[in-house]
């Protein structure tokens, strides 16, 4: 499993199996950051099932799901609040990582973070902001 570094607090990934979650944690990955809603796909482990993993390995589990619709200020609430009780390395996921990466970044730019700076960081790993381009700079002039 491809874990993509936004920076050096947290990556984003796909989809992720118990096996990812054993390679996280022996990477030191102190957190996990579920974006996915249950039964999305056929044979999706459940994030009750995913926690119960990551919390045996000593990871935390937060989750978080994110449907197509779009993102709630709640759910974005939620991410500074799990990203600001990390104790460590995050990683998060969802079908494709877009979705946390995104997330991710509403969350960041909250906390005054520079959407241009976001986008560069993402689109380094190959995840587009553009989607939601307006709503950063929106929050962004809110924040100031």
């Amino acid at each position: 499993m491809l874990f993509k570094a936004l920076d050096e607090t947290i990556s984003v990934s796909p989809q992720i199996t118990v096996a990812d979650l054993q390679l996280a944690a022996a990477q030191g990955f102190k957190a996990v950051i579920c974006n996915r809603p249950d039964d999305e796909e056929v044979g999706q482990l459940t994030a009750k099932e995913l926690k119960r993993h990551a919390e045996a390995l000593g990871m935390s589990f937060t989750h978080i799901p994110v449907t197509h619709a779009g993102f709630s200020q709640l759910q974005i609430d939620e991410m500074v609040i799990a990203l600001s009780r990390a104790r460590g390395p995050v990683l998060a996921f969802c079908r494709s990582g877009t979705r946390s990466t995104l997330l991710w970044a509403l969350a960041q730019v909250k906390l005054s973070q520079s959407p241009d700076v976001l986008e560069a960081k993402a689109a380094a790993q190959g995840y587009d902001l553009k989607p939601i381009r307006a709503m950063l700079d929106m929050m962004a002039a809110s924040v100031k």
